[in-house]
């Protein structure tokens, strides 16, 4: 008995090559971070044409961009490694705003140096993320529900330390609010540059460690991943750990950036890490996604509140409206890619 082979099947209007090139566009990882890529850069052109007498064409709105986005890139790139291994975190916006308030209360009301809180602050919130880590890993709990109760727990901790905002007036955080780091066209802050630092810490520890490579495995398929002997448990810990770590770190460049503590401080700033990831390329059930992907979808969201800005006459709400729309699209996108591969 012969065997029949299958005959793919050709679109009407289309030609085989055509629909080869299609299916090896569509299988490309690198497709949704280029067209993030290319819609930044078609949005950014579109801002020079249409507000060129506004000063939208100054490098240092560009440099704002940086500026503004700092805390939200960093809280991102921790959300990339939960996302990228198959997870999810929703504890990061409570993180932040809990983050701001002991930092607050700490340097305002206790009267401890900022160099001691910061270390304070950052293993709190690199602590919490190991707890929620080894809670889904060991209790085997979808991380959805474990993060969601840290969400509350974080959330109701700002609120066991003040129910009123604290100003901070400790001239070193300040003094570390108002640095900036000049670059000839224009100048960066201290949020800025630590943002950017942790972002090039995570392309190479995605990309060029063994801790990275296990992490894409991992969201690939994690019972393939165990299969061939990987550290399943510590790495799934390690990544929450890390989305913790990056959270605080988030909260303290909020803090500087606003110079105060408030316990309603980054009310769902989760979802803008989480749309960041998604918009940047990264699949939502993991195992496919670049670190720079990240940067360009928070440099997409920053864009939109800056041309919504030079508007003047559009609701900050449209930056809502203009993340889900994108949002869908990308989903949409993703969607398209998976499919294709499976068929």
């Amino acid at each position: 008995m012969s065997a029949t082979t299958k005959t793919p099947t050709v679109p009407e209007g289309r030609t085989v090559s055509q629909t080869s090139a299609v299916t090896r566009l569509l299988g490309d990882r690198r497709l949704p971070v280029l067209v993030t890529a290319a819609l930044f850069l078609a949005m950014y052109i579109t801002g020079l044409s249409r507000y060129q007498n506004y000063g939208f064409g100054e490098p240092q709105v560009f440099l704002n961009l940086f500026i503004d986005n700092g805390y939200l890139l960093v809280a991102a790139v921790g959300a990339t490694f939960v996302i990228m291994s198959g997870g999810i975190d929703l504890s990061v916006g409570s993180v932040i705003g809990f983050t701001t308030m002991f930092t607050a209360w700490m340097v305002e009301r206790q009267g401890l140096p900022l160099l001691l809180v910061i270390p304070l602050a950052l293993g709190v919130g690199a602590f919490g993320g190991f707890l929620m880590g080894y809670v889904i890993h060991n209790f085997e709990i979808q991380p959805f529900i474990v993060t969601l109760a840290g969400l509350f727990l974080f959330r109701g901790l700002c609120l066991v330390i003040s129910k009123e905002s604290i100003s901070i007036s400790d001239s070193s955080v300040s003094s570390l609010a108002q640095a900036q780091a000049q670059l000839g066209f224009g100048f960066l802050s201290i949020g800025a540059i630590v943002a950017l630092v942790v972002l090039a810490v995570a392309f190479y520890v995605l990309h060029y460690t063994r801790f990275g490579r296990r992490v894409y495995a991992i969201g690939g398929n994690e019972q393939s991943a165990l299969l061939m002997g990987l550290p399943l448990g510590g790495t799934k810990i390690a990544v929450y750990t890390v989305s913790g770590f990056c959270s605080a770190l988030a909260g303290l460049l909020f803090m500087l950036y606003i110079q105060s503590g408030d316990p309603l401080h980054a009310v769902g700033m989760e979802l803008d890490a989480i749309a960041a990831v998604v918009i940047g390329g990264t699949l939502l059930t993991g195992g496919s996604g670049y670190v720079l992907g990240t940067l360009f979808g928070v440099l997409v969201l920053g864009l939109i509140k800056s041309i919504i800005q030079f508007e003047g006459t559009l609701s900050s709400w449209w930056t809502k409206i203009a993340t889900g729309v994108l949002l869908c699209a990308f989903i949409l996108i993703q969607r398209a890619m998976t499919a294709r591969k499976k068929s």
